[in-house]
């Protein structure tokens, strides 16, 4: 990998508002009870890429949001977070919301609406922006449906041909059981993926197998090569490279909310192992970042002096 650390590393995709609702008791069936609830600014490419940015990393993002006021308050608040924001407004439809359930444990469940983030088209690209990015990152959420799929794909391939290269998150195992992984094949065909980050269960969706090496092994040679970074959530992640294969553990912590978890770990890695093509350095600290955030509450929780001492410590 080059030039990444001169040229922004760009996410393409979903830039919305997370609804966060931790209920104290269990939710039964016309019931009530009460619990935490939360309106935080979320999406699963707008977090890998403000991750990017708070690891120190040039960030970039590439979506659309309706022209209304949580539109303004969800651009402003990327651009807070150091993101140069390549954002198309749409008056047709309202800027996106994802309704996160938490449970007890910290896991959670998320329904999505269909709204301006999935009308992102190839027309509202910024093609300048993007042939002069070091990395594009794309999100399975950009393929489920067609827009925004024409959209990424387009993004993917203007980038690629200009030099950069390019990471995919399969994103939702439930959502390519429904599609069938046979679909979901033929549709990422044509991504040109350098580097993977399934989960363990998207990994299973896909694969049929169940070990990690197993999982890593056969989705390292179906997208020719690519570095595959599997998430295994209390268990850290595995490596496959053509010259690397590696379990890195992470340690025991709680877990409050696993929203975002997987975006931060993908914003983390790819600061850091596209600054100096060191995986296991990108592994450990992405497992720490994913760590925090599912210690903390939201996708891109306030730093405290936790998170402040892991980022300082990785940009000596």
């Amino acid at each position: 990998m080059t030039n990444a650390n001169q040229r922004p590393i760009i996410a393409v995709g979903d830039l919305v508002w997370d609804v966060l609702v931790k209920p104290n008791g269990i939710l039964l069936p016309g019931g009530d009870t009460t619990g935490r609830i939360a309106l935080a600014p979320g999406g699963s490419a707008a977090n890998v890429a403000a991750w990017i940015a708070r690891a120190g990393m040039a960030a970039g993002f590439v979506g659309k949001v309706g022209a209304d006021v949580f539109g303004d308050l969800v651009v402003r608040d990327l651009e807070q977070e150091g993101v140069a924001a390549h954002v198309s407004r749409t008056n047709e439809h309202d800027t996106g919301v994802i309704l996160v359930l938490i449970d007890r444990a910290g896991q959670r469940s998320m329904v999505t609406n269909q709204a301006a983030d999935f009308h992102l088209l190839p027309a509202d690209l910024p093609e300048e922006a993007l042939q002069g990015a070091g990395h594009v990152h794309i999100t399975a959420w950009s393929l489920f449906t067609d827009p925004p799929r024409a959209a990424a794909l387009r993004a993917a391939k203007i980038a690629k041909e200009a030099g950069a290269t390019v990471s995919f998150d399969p994103a939702s195992y439930q959502m390519i059981r429904e599609m069938g992984h046979d679909k979901f094949a033929r549709i990422t065909a044509s991504l040109p993926v350098d580097i993977l980050f399934p989960n363990r269960d998207e990994g299973e969706a896909l694969t049929g197998e169940r070990r990690p090496e197993d999982v890593a092994d056969e989705l390292h040679e179906r997208y020719n090569g690519a570095v595959i970074v599997l998430k295994l959530d209390k268990d850290g992640c595995y490596v496959k490279s053509r010259d690397h294969a590696q379990h890195y553990p992470t340690g025991d912590g709680p877990v409050i909310d696993a929203t975002g978890a997987g975006d931060a770990f993908d914003g983390a890695f790819l600061a850091r192992y596209l600054r100096d093509g060191d995986l296991g350095a990108a592994a450990r600290f992405a497992n720490d970042i994913g760590s925090w955030v599912v210690a903390n509450y939201g996708a891109r929780p306030p730093a405290d002096d936790e998170l402040r001492a892991l980022l300082a410590r990785e940009a000596k």
